[in-house]
């Protein structure tokens, strides 16, 4: 571990910064400032605007988008300046994590740090940032010609591929950490796979559930307004569209899937409680049961209190945690 120290460093850091971009993200998106910035430059991006001159002209630029023209009229400079502060934000974060990842890799690769396996696992990483910038610009993209608002299935591919990213980084990193031989256990790697894909699936229909709106309303739980499936989750013909397209659909899809997780977790926690696992795999599975209850908790008083900025902010990164905790539990099980 101590000759890999810098290695190691370095792919945390990178995590802790897809982290804070989904911070940022988030607050991005429940001020609803993702659309404030309706032209993209990679280099000349990185620099906002700098006096009243050039605030004017790019508030200009603004006021020609769709968002301004329907929902934002009314909108002073001030308030501008104050949903842009979050998007510009969000894309600086977006370059710094760029740079933090190309410059100790170009050193790495000099000073010869990296094995093969490593340089190829990077170049990987280095895909997956440059894909997640593009996405990034598409999502966007979509909300700057008729509908004010970006699509909810581009707001779920970039969401996911930022917390894949993460995923694979932490991935890298931890054989790096932990160099002990692990025993593994072919069952419960089976199970955490399984885990890994639901817990992917129900980030997605977070992100269907941001975009849509779809946690306004229905603000009861366990039942919806008194129901277990009203009306509204199934009234578009056909029936599938109410699934990945109707906000009460989705959400409805989003609760299921919450009951679904907790139960498998739950199975899986009893059933390593009856056999000897090693006291490494008992760890990640009570870090497993613990977030996945809270995250649960977080989801119901996010519902119940119509979505709060703070707490549904809390919960999406519950979902990140939840996920590193599922990678690491994989890497656990598997067997060196």
């Amino acid at each position: 571990m101590k000759e890999n120290k810098a290695v190691i460093l370095w792919l945390i850091s990178g995590c802790l910064l897809i982290l804070l971009m989904v911070i940022i993200g988030g607050v991005t998106r429940l001020t609803h400032s993702g659309l404030s910035m309706v032209n993209w430059s990679l280099f000349m991006g990185a620099i906002p605007p700098l006096n009243e001159v050039q605030w004017q002209e790019t508030f200009e630029l603004y006021k020609q988008s769709p968002e301004f023209k329907k929902i934002n009229f009314s909108y002073t400079l001030s308030d501008f300046k104050y949903i842009f502060f979050w998007e510009y934000l969000h894309r600086l974060m977006g370059r710094v994590l760029g740079l933090v990842f190309i410059i100790p890799f170009i050193y790495f690769l000099i000073k010869k740090k990296l094995s093969k396996k490593l340089i190829l696992q990077s170049t990987v990483l280095f895909c997956l940032g440059a894909l997640q910038g593009a996405i990034g610009w598409w999502m966007v993209k979509s909300g700057l010609v008729e509908r004010p608002d970006v699509s909810h299935y581009r707001l779920a591919v970039h969401l996911t591929t930022a917390f894949l990213t993460c995923s694979f980084t932490f991935w890298v990193a931890l054989p790096l950490i932990i160099t002990d031989k692990l025993k593994g256990n072919r069952t419960f790697f089976k199970y955490t796979t399984i885990l890994f894909f639901l817990v992917l699936i129900q980030i997605i229909y977070g992100a269907f559930v941001a975009g849509l709106n779809a946690g306004i309303g229905f603000n009861t739980w366990p039942k919806m307004n008194g129901e277990w499936i009203p009306q509204a989750v199934y009234y578009l013909d056909p029936l599938w569209k109410n699934f990945i397209e109707a906000p009460y659909g989705v959400q409805f899809v989003h609760r299921i899937l919450a009951v679904v997780i907790v139960s498998f977790v739950g199975f899986m926690w009893f059933k390593g409680k009856k056999i000897k696992l090693e006291n490494n795999q008992i760890s990640s599975l009570n870090i497993i049961i613990s977030l996945v209850m809270f995250q649960a908790v977080l989801g119901i008083l996010t519902l119940l209190l119509k979505v709060p900025i703070s707490l549904a902010l809390a919960h999406q990164l519950g979902a990140f945690f939840l996920l590193m905790s599922v990678v690491y539990s994989l890497f656990i099980f598997k067997k060196s």
